[in-house]
């Protein structure tokens, strides 16, 4: 009976501590996602009555590459330094990372970059908590803890999904590996930090996916090739910015150099598309793609500058694009699937992200989150084969693989090999 007692009372405080740890943390985190997401709409919404501010985007990167060069330590490193912590790094994550990473990206909307927002979120987050665990004196363990919570508050108040931020967190940081140890935390960080967020008026966009198909045999073939595509995408997205990376490294050894001429080359094919559709967040992209308004190769437009945007080194997240590639490649399958339009583009919107990121179950979660359930199955099925086909490398560069997808075949494969031999 008394160790009964003490077992509860051990339960009832460490639940009251990360009660109040992730209340502090989701309260300041829920109003710079405030602040942050109401910054994009003005200066998304000046950009477009003003279009001439693309021409300013190659001084504007190479501004905040020199910012970060001189006076960001680490904090180049951005999401990837966030990622190392939680998965035990020994590096601080510096405050300063956090007016770095949110007028970085605020100024490359400004003047027109194609990128999203979660990244700059899951940096603040993850600056935030780790400052944090030194004000309450965190042990290494439960800093860890701390900063996969912030990572989830971060994605949770950006898109108003705190089930799926809550997951995200937990799995983005290993293929193969889910910190559980961080469930509680992370959910109720991802839940304050959304109810804060939201407590400032901050509405977010939901799009309908239409009527749901009954399932069929013929209907699990077309969702199967849909799902190799999304997965396929969601490796060249990943795969084209490690590259054009290197490519800029190579071509540009000074990073001040390299972002101005990455800006500029993004300007140059603006102009001679003519075309800033794809410029900035881009969100009516999503909106046509549900309304079967989308162009045929929209997915391709803003793949190609989401790309030389990132690619060059500018400020801001993966997962908005990706979420447009997405529901846009979904749009353009549809026709030739014959499937219903806003049907698949609500497939392809969580599927090349799962493909992306490699958090199938998290991007499962926020398909119901954002869509409802009725399309449970449909949604998993969706992340699992994207997730499948998209490799072991995601847009996070520090995301451990623990496990190799398709691993488990990997015996019966040498099995058949040696009796070729």
């Amino acid at each position: 009976m008394e160790k009964q007692t003490i077992n509860v009372l051990r339960i009832g405080g460490y639940m009251l501590k990360w009660l109040l740890i992730t209340a502090i943390l989701g309260v300041i985190m829920g109003s710079l996602s405030a602040f942050f997401l109401n910054s994009l709409t003005l200066v998304t919404n000046f950009r477009l009555t003003h279009t001439w501010l693309l021409f300013l985007l190659p001084v504007s990167g190479a501004i905040f590459a020199y910012l970060y060069t001189n006076y960001g330590g680490n904090s180049s490193r951005g999401n990837n330094l966030v990622i190392d912590q939680g998965n035990g790094g020994e590096e601080k994550v510096p405050l300063r990372l956090i007016p770095l990473t949110l007028f970085g990206t605020i100024t490359t909307h400004l003047f027109g970059g194609s990128v999203g927002r979660e990244g700059t979120a899951v940096q603040m987050g993850g600056a935030l908590a780790d400052n944090l665990s030194r004000v309450f004196k965190l042990d290494q363990l439960e800093r860890e803890i701390l900063i996969i919570s912030g990572i989830s508050a971060g994605f949770s108040s950006v898109f108003g999904t705190p089930l799926a931020g809550t997951l995200f967190g937990l799995e983005v940081l290993a293929i193969g590996k889910v910190r559980t140890e961080a469930l509680f935390p992370s959910f109720f960080a991802a839940i304050f930090a959304n109810l804060m967020t939201e407590s400032f008026g901050v509405i977010h966009t939901h799009y309908p996916m239409g009527e749901i198909p009954a399932w069929s045999g013929r209907l699990f073939v077309k969702l199967m090739l849909a799902g190799i595509i999304f997965g396929l995408c969601g490796w060249v997205f990943s795969r084209s910015i490690v590259f054009l990376k290197k490519v800029y490294a190579h071509w540009f050894a000074n990073p001040v150099l390299r972002n101005f001429m990455g800006g500029a080359i993004v300007v140059l094919v603006a102009v001679v598309l003519q075309t800033q559709r794809y410029l900035g967040l881009s969100l009516p992209l999503l909106q046509d793609a549900f309304n079967g308004n989308a162009h045929p190769f929209d997915f391709l437009g803003k793949l190609g500058f989401t790309i030389l945007s990132l690619g060059a080194g500018f400020q801001g997240g993966e997962v908005t694009p990706l979420f447009e590639i997405g529901a846009t490649l979904g749009a353009s399958l549809a026709p030739i699937l014959h499937m219903s339009i806003p049907f698949l583009a609500g497939l392809g919107f969580i599927g090349v992200f799962s493909g992306a990121t490699n958090t199938p179950i998290a991007c499962f979660i926020m398909g119901i989150e954002l869509f409802g359930s009725e399309a449970a199955v449909y949604f998993f099925l969706i992340c699992l084969v994207s997730f499948m086909c998209s490799g072991n490398n995601g847009i996070y560069s520090a995301q451990q693989i623990t496990v190799k997808k398709g691993i488990f075949f990997t015996p019966l494969l040498e099995s058949f090999r040696n009796k070729q031999k």
